[in-house]
C-alpha cells in the first residue's frame, strides 16, 4: 500500500489523528530517549501537523511551524519516525516533504531547527547548516541549524 501523506492545520486533525500523533511523539521522545519533557508546549495550537501512515499506521510526523512561533523564521519540529520504520528511508521521505510543505504553506524562505546534535549530519544532506554554539535541551544535545 502506497504512503498516505496528510498535512492539516490542528483544528483540521480527528480526535484519532491527534491521538496517534502524540502517542508517536511520546513513544519516542520520552520513552524511547529517556527524556522527561514537556511535549504539549502550547505550539501545536499555531501548526500544521504532517503525517504519513502506511497500512493504515502512523509510520512518522512534524510538526511545521509558521515564523514567528518558535523562531523569526518558519520551522520544521518534532521530526519523528516510529522505531519499526527506521533504516527504510522514511525519514528522509518525512524531511523532503516538511520542506516542500513548509514552501507550499509559508512561501520561500529560510527554514530553521532545532536538531539533535547526532542528526546534524542527516540534516546537512538536505541543506540545512549549524547555526550557533551546541546546548542543552532537557539532556540532550542540540544544534540550531537552518536551510537558507
Amino acid at each position: 500500500m502506497p504512503l498516505e501523506v496528510i498535512c492539516k492545520a490542528f483544528e483540521e486533525l480527528t480526535p484519532q489523528q491527534m491521538y496517534e500523533m502524540l502517542r508517536l511523539r511520546s513513544e519516542v521522545f520520552v520513552v524511547e530517549q529517556n527524556c522527561v519533557f514537556l511535549d504539549l508546549d502550547n505550539k501545536d495550537q499555531d501548526c500544521f501537523h504532517l503525517l504519513l501512515y502506511k497500512d493504515g499506521n502512523l509510520e512518522a510526523c512534524a510538526r511545521l511551524v509558521p515564523p514567528g512561533v518558535a523562531y523569526p523564521q518558519v520551522s520544521i519540529g518534532r521530526i519523528v519516525t516510529s522505531p519499526t520504520t527506521r533504516g527504510t528511508g522514511l525519514g528522509k521521505k518525512l524531511v523532503e516533504i516538511a520542506i516542500a510543505e513548509c514552501y507550499r504553506l509559508f512561501g520561500d524562505g529560510p527554514i530553521q531547527i532545532g536538531a539533535q546534535l547526532y542528526a546534524k549530519g542527516f540534516y546537512e544532506y538536505f541543506g540545512f547548516e549549524q547555526i550557533g554554539e551546541v546546548y542543552d535541551e532537557d539532556g540532550i544535545d542540540h544544534i540550531h541549524m537552518i536551510k537558507p
